[in-house]
């Protein structure tokens, strides 16, 4: 595997914990200036990766290289080169949002006045000038991750970790937090993100790696692992329960694949590929055949639907569990 222009790589690692290996020959590359999304089910072997990766916690096997140094060898070099956000906010809500900047800023050992600076720069960055004297007991949900992310920025790392950033915020905050992160990327941060969130991943990731029992199972575009699954699928609803045979007569042989036929629903599906006209062959069949069609749809694959059929269960299952 080579290194070039990548921020982050991972080679064969390997950490047990007793009598099982959380990790058992993990591999990844991130490319700088990237976005790279780890998913996996609970216990995969996701934030062991990332506290591997983050010094937080030694290796038992492989090796790793973060921003050019080597994780086991040089973990000083590594850590003043990276950002940890983890999945709840590491703020003293007691203090404002600027102080609590500052903190940061003191703690990675910024003289007071460089501290000061930056702070005001992070405030401004993140859109929180505004409220930066305010306490952070008064902030929304969105404003306390992005100033989350304003602190895990203080040291303007090349590499950011982002363990389940949006987790328990609203669709606006969850909104306001992918605009940040974006604005990172775009001025040049790596990302590695772990999230259960897929649309999450969808929205952000150019890179999906999907991990199950400590190794990389999949990955790719989120457009290439979709792609993975055979494209598009029509469906159609009857109106009249006995009018299913006829309809899935005529879809198969508009599309010469065997349709799925779901009595309980009145449905029938099938796959079509990438033929974005499907559809409309699909219904001008139908009404020839004076098939009453009650909904159609063109329903395309979700990360979701990877995620069942390379895990064995959706990502509805794995937050229950």
């Amino acid at each position: 595997m080579t290194t070039s222009g990548a921020a982050i790589v991972a080679e064969g690692l390997r950490k047990r914990y007793r009598d099982r290996y959380a990790l058992d020959g993990f591999d990844l590359r991130v490319d700088a200036g990237t976005v790279c999304g780890l998913l996996g089910p609970n216990g995969a072997g996701k934030t062991t990766s990332v506290r591997i990766l983050s010094t937080l916690l030694r290796l038992d096997g492989g090796r790793a290289e973060v921003a050019g140094f080597d994780v086991t060898r040089q973990p000083d070099q590594v850590r003043c080169r990276i950002g940890l956000v983890g999945q709840h906010p590491a703020l003293d809500e007691a203090l404002s949002g600027r102080q609590n900047l500052v903190l940061f800023g003191r703690l990675f050992q910024l003289g007071r006045r460089r501290a000061g600076q930056r702070a005001d720069e992070l405030l401004e960055r993140f859109g929180l000038a505004d409220v930066g004297e305010r306490p952070v007991t008064t902030y929304s949900g969105g404003m306390r991750r992005r100033l989350d992310l304003a602190a895990g920025m203080v040291l303007a790392p090349a590499v950011l970790f982002l363990d389940e950033p949006t987790t328990g915020l609203d669709p606006r905050g969850r909104n306001e937090v992918w605009a940040s992160i974006r604005e990172l990327v775009h001025a040049g941060t790596t990302v590695l993100l772990t999230t259960q969130h897929l649309d999450e991943a969808d929205q952000l990731a150019d890179r999906i790696c999907v991990v199950e029992t400590g190794r990389v199972i999949a990955e790719g575009t989120p457009d290439d692992l979709k792609a993975r699954l055979g494209g598009d699928r029509v469906e159609v609803v009857v109106a009249d329960p006995a009018d299913l045979a006829a309809a899935a007569a005529q879809v198969r042989r508009m599309v010469d694949d065997e349709p799925t036929v779901d009595v309980d629903r009145r449905a029938v599906s099938v796959g079509v590929g990438h033929r974005p006209g499907a559809l409309v062959e699909v219904l001008r069949a139908l009404d020839a055949a004076q098939v009453t069609v009650a909904d159609v749809a063109l329903r395309r694959p979700t990360l979701d639907d990877v995620f069942l059929r390379l895990t064995g269960r959706g990502v509805a299952e794995e937050v229950a569990a």
